[in-house]
């Protein structure tokens, strides 16, 4: 069996430069915000983990059902060719392996290649999964799937491109119109993706999962401003920023900000900026957009990709949506 493949797209200076940049025109920004992949720095993704594991948190435990559940089907839904499958935000890959082993038993999964931008995280899963997976080809990409869709393996098989955990919701509309047609670009006719979305329910059941009785959502909203604080040098003082989470019915979308709870200053000495906070002052830290079913086909087939199938858990709360390019 030969070493796993690995194509690189992104080093840590690219990171630093991209944190520089992202942070300094979120801090000068009216409103100020700052991206949520930010959050995921270090201490961030086990705080996230954490938070998974609250009872409010319905996503993991519903999307992991319904791929538990269904991971038979939708093996069986890609017809009977072998499979080469590629994880955008892979991180453990940990999501998609009831797949792998539905494709694995039937002798069809010719290849996986974990897509993250955590070279670590990538290089531990491939050592895992060749034990896992001897008789598939494994490879990784390491890179920004919003920018690297380019490096998608070409193997002659069908490929599926899978994007899991709600993340999709994630971007802003305009953003998720540009990674539809960023990705089907990438594909040729006849590939596939998988998509997890979380969808609209009753609104008290999707503020509870953002602001749990814990306090877990809170602690890894604002532990965005340790990252700034660890990483360019600044003296943010997270306690004193409330965790705020609205819901707003016409976009179907939760915003998540830090509000300020008095007049703050905060120097950033790695970027040489003074930032300024009135009482009430809120950064922006993320949003998360719930999806109907048919408008969300409506935004695939915009794109290129036609619906072929959708499988949600039992309360209908995460849907797993299977699309083909066309």
């Amino acid at each position: 069996m030969s070493a796993p493949e690995l194509r690189i797209c992104i080093d840590e200076s690219d990171l630093d430069a991209s944190l520089r940049l992202d942070v300094r025109r979120g801090l000068t920004s009216h409103p100020k915000h700052l991206p949520m992949r930010l959050h995921y720095d270090g201490r961030g993704s086990t705080l996230f983990g954490e938070l998974t594991r609250q009872p409010e948190y319905y996503q993991t435990r519903s999307e992991r059902a319904v791929l538990h559940d269904r991971a038979g089907e939708i093996a069986d839904a890609l017809g009977t060719d072998p499979v080469s499958v590629i994880e955008l935000g892979a991180g453990r890959a940990e999501k998609i392996r009831p797949l792998l082993g539905a494709l694995a038993d039937e002798g069809r999964l010719d290849a996986f290649w974990p897509f993250d931008v955590a070279e670590g995280e990538v290089r531990d899963v491939l050592r895992e999964l060749a034990t896992a997976y001897p008789d598939a080809h494994l490879g990784g990409i390491v890179g920004d799937f919003t920018r690297h869709l380019s490096q998608l393996p070409d193997h002659h098989d069908t490929r599926l491109v899978a994007f899991l955990g709600g993340t999709f919701g994630n971007f802003a509309g305009l953003e998720r119109g540009q990674f539809l047609r960023d990705l089907r670009e990438a594909l040729r006719p006849g590939d596939w993706f998988l998509l997890g979305a979380d969808l609209v329910k009753d609104p008290d059941v999707i503020l509870a999962a953002y602001n749990d009785a814990a306090g877990v959502t809170a602690e890894f909203n604002r532990y965005v401003l340790y990252v700034l604080n660890h990483r360019l040098d600044a003296d943010f003082e997270p306690d004193n920023f409330e965790h705020i989470v609205l819901w707003d019915s016409d976009t179907a979308t939760i915003d998540m900000r830090l509000r300020a709870m008095k007049p703050m200053r905060a120097d950033v000495a790695a970027l040489g900026l003074d930032v300024r906070f009135t009482e009430g002052e809120e950064i922006h830290t993320g949003i998360s957009t719930k999806f109907v079913r048919g408008e969300l086909e409506n935004q695939l087939q915009a794109a290129g990709f036609a619906t072929t199938g959708c499988w949600t858990d039992e309360r209908g709360y995460m849907g797993v949506f299977l699309a083909r390019a066309v």
